[in-house]
């Protein structure tokens, strides 16, 4: 989709005569792209924000039958519309539900939540960067940032990471107004958009230290933080994460988390270089995209349109360069210091001004070189994470031994435990338990039964063994069998539980992987 409305967009430049009389003189006509990003900046960027979005809006639903990563576990969380949890802050769990319901209990509505966090990053995005290095040059920005992987498939996992990203992206664009514009109106969103940050990701207080440290560190900064509107800021901040702040004193979660040892600090170095060398293989399209430009042997590289640009302030230079390297840089140390598997801020607030930063470095004057190739190549990186998408859902059954997760039929098994449930005890299925994936699937069934994680009972407080057993539900496993024996762990748990015959059910595509086999039982409700 995205490449063949590129092809259209990109006409490849041509040199044509003026008149047949005037032997040697030429015109140079452009591409119709450059000319577009001249006179229509911002269609430019409406048009392939929106094709971005599209692709990851409809990918996900012609080929995921089950949430991706942590939708479902989000959505289970979400339907109880606690304060916190330990997944985090809420505000994420919370909108997804309303998403969810909102789409009559399909996950429709959450994808489409997921691309809109997308759209309105880009938007905020390019509003920062018109703002830079004006609306011309914004569009290279915002076409660099797009090729970033984080903003592909991982955007359609919707979660605090994603929330994340337009928060941030508004919070950069009202701190560079506050800063280089000298705009005290912008104090009051800025404050929102910092409460509401609190309560998307617990990153929220290191990127907040981010911009309080820029903006302590140079002297427009410091003038700005000298009136009393940082203070009323403060407030509207206080006031909107006090509830979370309550509950994370009220549940012991303040407390740091443990220090490497000194005999482990050369394997977290490692994993800091691998943290690193994941953002640089997610810039990959940016690179090759820059080096592809460059002028080395380039013939007549003078002839090759130009993108102007007013010149760019020094404090707006220090302000780009600084968030498009420290988050990455501090975010990958740290989440290698903890032991985490992932950039702290995820990696699509880590890389978001990448794009940008780029661009300033280049220059008052962008040269678009090999336009026939950099279309090509811009398109291939958009399209190839798609590509890869597909070839997992479709080649990796058939090649590999690794269940595919988006490929399990979560519709058919909420609706057979849910009917099952109801025909057995003529009640609404209540309550979903066992195995944690399978359970969550099951949880987001019409009826929208709760979620227990039996083996680690604290997590879902909403819910315990006792009153589980009180009030009925469903048990799920993995069989193993045709037995459909619970296993040890879950038998212990629940005594006396009588299994059902196994239900199977068929993968999106099996390949030569055995049919997904669910055990399963019914704790039919007690009398009142």
């Amino acid at each position: 989709m995205v490449a063949s409305v590129a092809g259209a967009l990109y006409q490849t430049s041509s040199h044509k005569a003026a008149r047949p009389g005037h032997f040697g003189h030429f015109m140079r006509f452009t591409s119709l792209v450059v000319e577009l990003i001249r006179a229509r900046p911002r269609l430019v960027v409406w048009l392939v924000v929106l094709l971005q979005a599209g692709l990851w809006l409809i990918l996900p639903l012609l080929l995921y039958r089950s949430p991706p990563g942590d939708v479902a576990t989000l959505l289970a969380f979400g339907r109880e519309y606690q304060v916190g949890t330990d997944l985090g802050p809420p505000l994420a769990s919370w909108l997804a539900d309303i998403a969810f319901r909102a789409a009559g209990n399909h996950v429709f509505g959450v994808y489409l939540l997921a691309q809109i966090c997308t759209v309105v990053t880009f938007l905020t995005f390019y509003q920062l960067a018109r703002a830079i290095v004006g609306g011309q040059q914004a569009v290279l920005a915002v076409l660099l940032s797009l090729t970033v992987v984080a903003f592909s498939a991982p955007g359609a996992e919707f979660g605090p990471l994603v929330l994340a990203r337009p928060l941030w992206a508004l919070l950069l664009l009202h701190s560079w107004q506050l800063l280089g514009q000298n705009r005290r109106s912008a104090w009051f969103a800025w404050s929102i958009e910092a409460g509401l940050l609190l309560l998307t990701t617990s990153s929220a207080i290191g990127l907040l230290l981010l911009l309080a440290g820029f903006a302590l560190a140079t002297p427009r900064g410091r003038r700005t933080l000298k009136s009393l509107d940082p203070l009323f800021a403060l407030l509207v901040i206080v006031v909107l994460a006090l509830p979370y702040l309550i509950w994370l004193i009220r549940a012991d979660a303040l407390a740091m988390p443990s220090w490497p040892a000194i005999s482990e600090l050369g394997a977290r170095a490692m994993q800091w270089g691998t943290l690193l060398a994941g953002l640089g293989l997610a810039m990959l399209g940016i690179l090759v995209l820059v080096a592809l430009n460059s002028a080395w042997f380039v013939r007549n590289a003078e002839e090759a349109p130009i993108i102007y640009r007013p010149p760019v302030d020094p404090l707006a230079r220090e302000f780009v360069y600084f968030f498009a390297i420290v988050p990455a840089l501090l975010g990958s140390l740290v989440g290698a210091l903890f032991n985490l598997d992932r950039v702290v801020g995820g990696a699509g607030v880590a890389l978001l001004m990448s794009g940008l930063a780029v661009i300033v470095a280049t220059g008052d004057l962008v040269y678009l070189r090999r336009q026939r190739l950099l279309r090509s190549v811009w398109a291939a990186a958009l399209v190839a994470p798609a590509l890869a998408v597909i070839a997992i859902a479709f080649v990796q059954p058939w090649t590999g031994s690794n269940e595919v997760p988006t490929s399990m039929p979560a519709s058919a098994i909420a609706r057979f435990f849910g009917d099952s449930f109801e025909r057995r005890t003529n009640q609404q299925l209540r309550a979903v338990t066992g195995d944690p994936q399978l359970a969550s699937i099951i949880a987001m069934d019409k009826g929208r039964p709760h979620l227990l994680l039996d083996a680690t009972p604290q997590r879902t407080p909403w819910l315990s063994v006792a009153k589980f057993n009180e009030t009925g539900g469903v048990v799920v496993w993995r069989a193993s069998d045709t037995s459909g024996a619970p296993p040890a762990d879950i038998a212990q748990r629940f005594p006396g539980l009588v299994p059902e015959v196994p239900r199977a059910f068929d993968w999106l595509v099996n390949g030569r992987q055995p049919s997904l086999r669910v055990g399963w039982a019914i704790v039919r409700p007690k009398a009142p």
